[in-house]
């Protein structure tokens, strides 16, 4: 999950508002004391956390709502408040042209092309990576090594040091490429020499997009960054890397904001598919444990036709239609992740053990399915406990095993029948998220 410790306590705080007998002064301290905590805690600027629980205060203490309740009104406030702190969305488009990537050493610069690549390519697109990092050793094989597999065209010359002579090859060599992405060197902010060098390259590349790549985990370094590239080459948006891991996300995220330096892209994971656009209304929608119906609904669509995936995400599927689909419930992501976009399932804090199925049991879930009858994967509510042993035996496993897939498929349609219903649990008003979905 992005920003875990972060989002845990902001959910946190939503809960406390709506299990709340009144929204009254006191409760507003309450809360505003555990925002200031948990964004401290995530790295987030002294004055900005100031700055941002002093309006939240205000706004709640001041405002009459007209037609949400107290509690609703409440959670709108502070909702909308972190959506400002974020910045506004980047605007994006999937158009053909030229992409240029720019970074410090170590940001995620060569893997972060691949996924932008890959981006594109799930898009409709063409990709075409040039490999123009001709400082750090085995930087062309990195990219080839994680573009072969998902069938992206690479060119690049390792024995070649002039990167100005390997993107004018690579540019004859794209060929009918609808969008070429152009890899650089890492540099250091005050490495004068890197960047007239980045300067010269994008003079002869011409790219429509200038997208700097920023390690998530340096926190409020990050605006620093971005201001010093923004004034080098005029970057037209971001890529923040490693978010999932980033105790200190919430401080790179807010300190890239605070320049007006859209932030266009986000990296949520080390696969080549966690990538995303980032969208400040779904990011924080998620992290309070509202959900992100649209990024769910995207990742499903990525791995299955369009009628499955709504099929799916309704809850109306049995243990069979769970056994076809679950190489592309795999490629969503882990449950609990899953769990996060469905509104209120984010805020039920499962146990981590519970959520976290890892593709090495998801192909023992299906050695598993395939040891059971017609009968039982179409009612899986019929699987007693010598059911349960002659399963174990005909698959090599062990009955406690059984039982965990079982439970994996019972915890999934009880998860996604909740998104049917749209309801949220342990007393969160019912209209609440569609109250929060008009807000974007």
């Amino acid at each position: 999950m992005v920003l875990e410790k972060l989002g845990d306590a902001m959910t946190g705080v939503v809960r406390k508002i709506t299990a709340a007998a009144l929204v009254d002064k006191k409760l507003v301290k309450e809360i505003v004391k555990d925002i200031q905590r948990a964004l401290l805690g995530a790295d987030v600027n002294v004055k900005l956390v100031m700055e941002l629980s002093k309006r939240i205060e205000e706004r709640a203490l001041a405002e009459k709502p007209k037609t949400a309740s107290p509690k609703e009104h409440t959670v709108r406030i502070v909702y909308s408040e972190l959506v400002n702190l974020l910045g506004t969305q980047a605007s994006f488009k999937a158009e053909k042209g030229r992409t240029l990537l720019v970074g410090l050493q170590g940001s995620g610069k060569t893997t972060s092309t691949v996924k932008l690549a890959r981006f594109y390519k799930k898009m409709g697109l063409r990709p075409f990576i040039i490999a123009a990092d001709t400082h750090r050793p085995a930087a062309y094989e990195q990219i080839v090594q994680l573009a072969e597999p998902l069938n992206i065209s690479v060119y690049g010359d390792p024995k070649n040091k002039d990167p100005v002579s390997i993107i004018k090859q690579g540019l004859a060599q794209a060929g009918k490429a609808d969008i070429i992405i152009l890899d650089t060197a890492g540099r250091h902010k005050s490495e004068r020499e890197l960047f007239d060098e980045m300067q010269e390259i994008s003079k002869v590349y011409k790219p429509d997009e200038k997208l700097l790549i920023i390690d998530s985990t340096i926190g409020q370094q990050a605006g620093a960054q971005a201001k010093a590239f923004q004034d080098a080459i005029d970057i037209t948006g971001v890529i923040l890397t490693k978010l999932d891991g980033s105790a200190r996300g919430g401080g790179a995220l807010s300190a890239v904001a605070e320049t007006k330096a859209p932030i266009k892209f986000i990296g949520t994971g080390e696969k080549a598919g966690d990538f995303e656009i980032f969208d400040p209304n779904r990011f924080i929608s998620r992290l309070i444990g509202m959900g992100d119906l649209a990024t769910l609904m995207e990742k499903a669509k990525e791995t299955m036709s369009e009628e499955k995936a709504k099929d799916v995400l309704k809850g109306e599927f049995t243990l069979h239609d769970l056994r076809d689909q679950v190489d592309a419930l795999s490629k969503m992501g882990p449950l609990g992740n899953v769990m996060k976009m469905i509104p209120g399932m984010g805020a039920m804090n499962l146990p981590k053990g519970e959520t976290e199925v890892t593709e090495q049991k998801m192909k023992k879930f299906k050695i598993i399915m395939d040891s059971m009858t017609k009968e039982e994967m179409q009612s899986p509510k019929i699987i007693n406990s010598s059911r349960t042993k002659r399963i174990a035996r005909g698959s090599g496993t062990i009955p406690e095993e059984v039982k965990e897939l079982l439970k994996y498929y019972s915890m999934m349609k009880k998860a996604l029948k909740r998104f049917k219903k749209g309801a949220l649990k342990r007393g969160m008003p019912k209209d609440l998220a569609k109250m929060m979905g008009g807000l974007r």
